[in-house]
Parts: C-alpha cells; structure tokens; sequence
C-alpha cells in the first residue's frame, strides 16, 4: 500500500513538472513572439515616419517654389492642396494678390523701370498700340492689366506685358539657346542701321560651340563688310552698342583702289545653355523594404 501511494505521488510530481515546463515553454514563445513583433512595428514605424518626413520636406519645397515664383495664389495652409493645385491658372491671377513674388517683382518692379522702358520695341506689330499708332508703353499695358474684367482679357494682358516688355531686352541680348536665325537678323538689322546691306548673311559654318563656365555658351561668326570708311566705322559702331554680345578676336581691314574699306572679322555670340529641371526621386531603403 505504501509503495502504491509513493508511486501515485512520484506520477504526479512528475506530471506537475511536465505542466510546469510546458507553462515555461508556452511562456518563453509567447515572450520571444511579443519581442519579434514588437521589433518588427517599432522597425515598420521608424520607416514609415522617415518616409513621410522626407514626403513632407518636398512637398514644403515644392510650395515654396510656387510661393516665390509667384504662379499660384498663397496657400490656405502651410502647403498647396490638391484642390488649390488644379485651381492654379498664373494667367488669370492679379499681380496684387501675390506681392513680393519673383513674378510681381518683375512685373511691377523691373518692367516698369524708365531705363529699360525706354528701349524700343520694334518689329513687332501685336505690341503696337492702335489708340497712338506707336510701341505700348508699360503704364499703358499695366492699365489693360489692371482693368481687365474677365479672365480672358486678364490673360491676353499679360501675355501683352510679357511680350512687349523692355524685359525682353534680356533675353534677346543673350538667349537660352544657340539660335543662329536669330542672330543673323540681329546683324541685318545692324548692317540696315549702318546704311548698308551685305549680299548675303549665312552661318558661320561648322564652327563648334565652347563653354566657358558658368553656363555662357560660345559660337563662331564671320563678318564681312567691304563699304566706305564711314560706313564701315559706323557699323562697327553700331555692332558695340547692340545689345547682343559680340567679341571681334581677329580682324583685317584692307583699302582697295577706290579707296573702300574691306573689313574682314571673326567674332563670337554668346548664348546661355539650356538648362532642364527634371524631378528627382529619392528611394528610402530600410533593410529589404524601400518607397
């Protein structure tokens, strides 16, 4: 009998024991599992608050780029919405409404500047005003622009002002791209001022085209007068006061026997090169995970 009753408790000593590592064992997964998964939330939020950080920085950039230039209206918030994004028309925005913009200043500041207002703006029959048969000054392109009712009128004076402008005095006197047509009649014009006109005006052939840093791009032309003394010194005259850049770097002047100049130069143009804004992607990599 009391071998029967120590066998009894040693089977349920040892059942006990099988309970308890099983209770240890059943603890020790359910622990190693609670830390994985949390390693593996703390991992994914980690992630996801870097990736919506750096969303966060170029949306903030991209609404300051708007901002400045001056296309869009300011926000309601901090940063554009969708909503105010398709709303943006730049055409049908009051110059008044986005002061201190890149486009505001240059509207209201630099193109109603006297010094650069008093360039003519020739050979161009849109920007001649029919009420004076003569070039729209900028006080009265601004006043089409500030009495503009409807949209469409508010457009077509703006594109009156960007294309009348004494602002485009700078981009003609160095373009964004290698436009030799161009070029070719600024110089006829110059040869027609000078009261003389060449046989015939043609590129400077294969010459290449030279960067020189900071984005000013060269190219190669040849010019040829063959007129009388004060023609040719006129025109050369006329070729410093342009405001297209030109630098004769080689030159030879001959007399023939009726006593006419015969001017022989190779000269350089500038132009600026063309620059491309392309958006960037950045990929956020975390272990095997990226977005």
């Amino acid at each position: 009998m009391v071998k029967e009753i120590a066998i009894s408790k040693r089977a349920k000593i040892s059942q006990a024991q099988q309970y308890v590592l099983l209770a240890v064992l059943g603890a020790s997964l359910f622990l190693g599992a609670t830390i994985a998964l949390i390693m593996f939330f703390s991992h994914q939020i980690s992630f996801n608050t870097e990736v919506i950080i750096e969303q966060d920085k170029a949306i903030a950039a991209y609404s300051d780029a708007i901002s400045g230039i001056g296309i869009c209206k300011k926000p309601s918030g901090d940063v554009y919405n969708n909503d105010e994004l398709k709303k943006c028309i730049p055409e049908a925005i009051e110059v008044s409404s986005i002061p201190g913009t890149l486009r505001a200043n240059i509207l209201e500041n630099m193109a109603a500047n006297k010094a650069l207002n008093s360039v003519q703006k020739e050979n161009n029959d849109g920007c001649i005003n029919p009420a004076t048969n003569k070039s729209y000054t900028y006080s009265e392109m601004a006043d089409l622009y500030d009495t503009a009712i409807t949209s469409e009128q508010l457009a077509a004076a703006s594109k009156l002002i960007q294309t009348c402008s004494a602002l485009r005095v700078i981009p003609d006197a160095l373009p964004a791209f290698k436009n030799e047509e161009a070029l070719l009649a600024s110089l006829n014009k110059i040869f027609i001022i000078s009261n003389w006109q060449p046989e015939s005006l043609s590129p400077a052939g294969n010459a290449g085209s030279a960067n020189i840093g900071s984005g000013l791009m060269t190219f190669s032309v040849r010019l040829g007068v063959s007129a009388d003394a004060a023609t040719t010194i006129k025109f050369l005259d006329n070729v410093e006061r342009s405001i297209r850049e030109f630098n004769i770097s080689r030159a030879s002047i001959s007399i023939d026997n009726s006593g006419n100049l015969d001017l022989q130069a190779q000269a350089t143009a500038y132009y600026m090169s063309p620059t491309t804004i392309t958006e960037t992607t950045k990929t956020i990599k975390s272990g095997d995970n990226e977005q």
